[in-house]
């Protein structure tokens, strides 16, 4: 009986293992999506892990290389450290990019802008602002835009390294690599465009009068006691939705799509104009934009860095990432009542990208 069972045994494992083997040769290499784009992903958060993740794209930058980011309005908190950014940057021999603000603040004028750049920390390579010598307009074939607008400056350089803090916006559910591109590499013209017309509805019944929305708003655009935006002056810059506890402003869901969708046309048409790659840092991610002097604290712990050469699914992952630490489908729907989710669709609409994504970590 016991000489039985050892056969039947033996005859088993006999049995089963080529077919264990034939199936794991006939799947691809750790099962690995051939048309998926790679994005890379480390949770550590440093200046060595921004490198890292570079030197690890497909795509290397050559020539004259500009890093666009975000230089901070006076006053925010959640602002990157600039020393993330600062070994690559030495490494690549990068001028750091921006381009002036709509409204009235030290973001809005060169010279202040400049030194508002180096008292935050950005003291350690050259600083261009595009739009500094006037405007520069390319061929748009959109449904919203025949044109698009960026600084006189963007075609000196070869090559974009498009360096994003990943957080909330008031307007764009969420501010990432697309909109760093849309709106920081457009001047004030193409960003005058792109906030046409948005202007935020707003419910006088929630409103506590505490002030945050008035004193926020960059242009003095609103009043309260009876609340009221003077659309006259209103840029629809989306910041009294952004601050506002209790909700009082909000955004008609078709004007939220439209907004979005000029920032993908923008971003997709300055894309085709030079070779980008994409790093978002999701750290301090509170519900409100780096241009906002007092910004929410954070709502998540900080989560990490992605890098890729999609941009559709570079934007797709860091959303992902969000969501799933936060326990939900959509964050800064959550959090701001805004989903920025149109953005990543339309991307992929217009074949700027692909969602399908693969994320790799890092150690």
């Amino acid at each position: 009986m016991l000489c039985y069972k050892i056969l039947m045994l033996l005859s088993c494992c006999a049995f089963c293992l080529p077919i264990a083997c034939a199936k794991q040769e006939s799947k691809p290499p750790a099962e690995v999506d051939s048309t998926a784009a790679v994005v890379y992903y480390s949770r550590e958060i440093s200046p060595q892990a921004v490198q890292k993740l570079y030197n690890l794209l497909q795509t290397q930058l050559k020539g004259k290389i500009a890093i666009k980011l975000h230089f901070g309005e006076e006053g925010n908190k959640n602002l990157l450290d600039p020393n993330l950014i600062k070994p690559l940057c030495k490494q690549l021999n990068a001028t750091l990019v921006e381009t002036n603000v709509l409204y009235g603040a030290e973001r809005g004028k060169t010279e202040s802008h400049i030194a508002l750049a180096r008292r935050h920390g950005f003291d350690f390579a050259p600083i261009d602002i595009l739009d500094s010598e006037g405007n520069l307009a390319y061929p748009a074939k959109g449904k919203h835009f025949s044109k698009v607008y960026t600084g006189s400056h963007f075609p000196l350089y070869d090559g974009y390294l498009i360096y994003s803090h990943f957080k909330g916006h008031g307007m764009a559910g969420f501010g990432g690599a697309i909109k760093n591109i849309a709106m920081g590499l457009a001047s004030k013209e193409g960003k005058r465009f792109q906030h046409s017309g948005n202007y935020p509805l707003y419910d006088e019944q929630k409103c506590i009068q505490c002030g945050l929305c008035e004193s926020s708003c960059p242009e003095d655009a609103i009043t309260l006691n009876p609340v009221n935006i003077d659309h006259l002056s209103c840029i629809a810059c989306g910041k009294c939705v952004s601050v506002c506890p209790e909700k009082v402003y909000s955004l008609p869901a078709k004007n939220q799509d439209a907004f979005m969708e000029r920032l993908v046309e923008y971003a997709q048409v300055l894309t085709e104009q030079k070779p980008m790659v994409y790093i978002n840092v999701l750290a301090n991610i509170s519900s409100a934009c780096d241009c906002m002097s007092r910004a929410p604290k954070p709502f998540l712990p900080d989560l990490g860095i992605v890098a890729s050469t999609d941009i559709v699914a570079v934007e797709a992952a860091s959303h992902d990432l969000v969501d799933r630490a936060h326990n939900c489908k959509d964050a800064f729907l959550k959090e701001i009542s805004v989903s920025g989710k149109r953005q990543i669709s339309y991307a992929h609409e217009l074949e700027m990208g692909n969602l399908n994504y693969r994320l790799v970590e890092v150690k």
